[in-house]
């Protein structure tokens, strides 16, 4: 009880702290009065276009600032908060890191979201100062990988490098929305399942070239921490990057990993470093479903495993434990439920590993190997194919998008609904049950006989 009083303390006096400095450059007061403003500050997300809304509406590209200049009216203010950037046309010239101006108007954002303000640009921002040397060098492999990529079909073209390194700004629209019906949206999100590729490939070489412990761990870390500067550190990267630095605490210390305190270890503490991302829908995903894959992917392999071989009863948990999980949170971003969503995951499952593995070889390469760059992106291609090709019949299929009651209310009626079917599918064997006479099984230690 003191822990937990503990832990909810710290991550409250760390909100307040950053709230009090969010207020420095009253951006909340110049955007409740629609303020005409000068920005100057780091790009700290890709620009990115926009996909919500209606097919033939005009372009617009986002992005995401950490303000530490505001000037209006001929007065300069110091600043430190996040401001959403919205524009109408690319920006070209312009990466992740780089310091920029930009002028606009600012419009109040959303209570309780990250972002402090938003601001409607007039125009492109201006380069001030372009990123480090290696966030440079990070740029020249993700561009590379665009490079070795752009002679591929429009599918794979876009999904390489989205499930590589989570770009997904080639991904075509229709099958943007297709991966969503079919809910395979996750397949381009950087998380967990990149982390744990990664790490068990680099700890099979270093094993391989009989590194110590240590060295593992070292050579583990630093990899790890290359691959959260390539992908950039989005809110499901981060809780995998930190849940896999308690496990490799573990590593070291040469203790066993246990992957709930590792997962509240790395909860706790990136909502002390960061209290926003308990509102970011990716954080709260990537969450949830590795809880529902560490508390219910072993029960239900266990529950199947009697009339299935081991890793087809484990390929088939993965998914149901994953989706049972997700579903009443992705009613918040769409009232409607994904029907196919496990059986398309099911056939995806296969291909995803590859095209990940690929993938990364194809952006490490390509600067400097720029054909072999091109052979490796398109094996990679072949497996995204078969990815595109799941989802696109996936979504095409009738009742791909069941329409659900939206709100709370629909919320709650699904995660009944769904733990009403997990008790179902988690409940104990019809020969298990021990009725006291005839043939019900008794369970003794160490064996099990028949009662008489």
């Amino acid at each position: 009880m003191v822990l937990t009083c503990g832990v909810v303390a710290g991550v409250l006096l760390a909100g307040a702290s950053q709230l009090a400095a969010r207020d420095a450059g009253d951006l909340d007061g110049l955007a409740a009065s629609g303020a005409t403003v000068t920005l100057t500050g780091t790009l700290t997300s890709e620009p990115a276009r926009v996909r919500s809304g209606p097919p033939d509406a005009p372009p617009r590209y986002r992005a995401t600032l950490a303000v530490d200049d505001v000037g209006t009216r001929g007065e300069h203010r110091a600043a430190s908060a996040p401001v959403t950037v919205l524009t109408g046309s690319p920006w070209p010239g312009v990466s992740y890191g780089a310091r920029v101006v930009v002028r606009g108007r600012l419009a109040p954002g959303t209570p309780g979201r990250r972002a402090v303000a938003l601001l409607q640009a007039g125009g492109t921002p201006a380069l001030v100062e372009p990123p480090g040397g290696a966030l440079l060098a990070v740029d020249a492999v993700r561009s590379g990988l665009r490079d070795v990529c752009a002679g591929l079909g429009a599918d794979a073209r876009g999904l390489v490098p989205g499930i590589a390194v989570g770009d997904t700004s080639a991904l075509p629209d229709d099958l943007d929305r297709a991966m969503r019906d079919s809910g395979l949206t996750h397949v381009t999100a950087v998380s967990g399942a990149h982390f744990s590729i990664v790490g068990a490939g680099v700890l099979v070489l270093t094993g391989a070239a009989g590194l110590p412990r240590r060295a593992r761990a070292a050579v583990v870390c630093a990899v790890m921490l290359g691959f959260v500067v390539l992908v950039h550190p989005g809110p499901s990267v981060l809780r995998a990057a930190a849940m896999g630095a308690v496990g490799l605490g573990a590593l070291v210390l040469g203790r066993p990993a246990r992957a709930v305190p590792a997962l509240a270890a790395a909860v706790v503490v990136l909502l002390v470093a960061d209290p926003w991302l308990a509102r970011e829908l990716g954080f709260v995903l990537s969450v949830v479903a590795t809880s529902g894959l560490v508390l219910l992917a072993g029960p239900l392999a266990r529950r199947w495993s009697g009339s299935a071989r081991a890793p087809v009863a484990y390929a088939l948990a993965v998914p149901v434990a994953a989706q049972s999980v997700c579903a009443p949170v992705v009613l918040l971003l769409s009232p409607a439920v994904a029907l196919y969503a496990v059986p398309a995951n099911v056939l995806v499952a296969p291909a995803v590993a590859p095209a990940t593995v690929l993938g990364l070889l194809a952006a490490l390469v390509s600067p400097w190997w720029h054909a072999a760059g091109v052979i490796l992106a398109e094996l990679a291609g072949l497996a995204c194919w078969w990815i595109a090709t799941v989802a696109r019949v996936a979504a095409a299929l009738p009742g791909a998008q069941v329409a659900w009651t939206p709100g709370v209310v629909g919320l709650v009626l699904l995660a009944a609904g769904t733990a009403a079917g997990l008790a179902l599918l988690l409940g104990r064997p019809p020969g298990d049950v021990d009725h006291g006479v005839g043939t019900a099984t008794e369970r003794v230690p160490g064996r099990r006989r028949a009662s008489t």
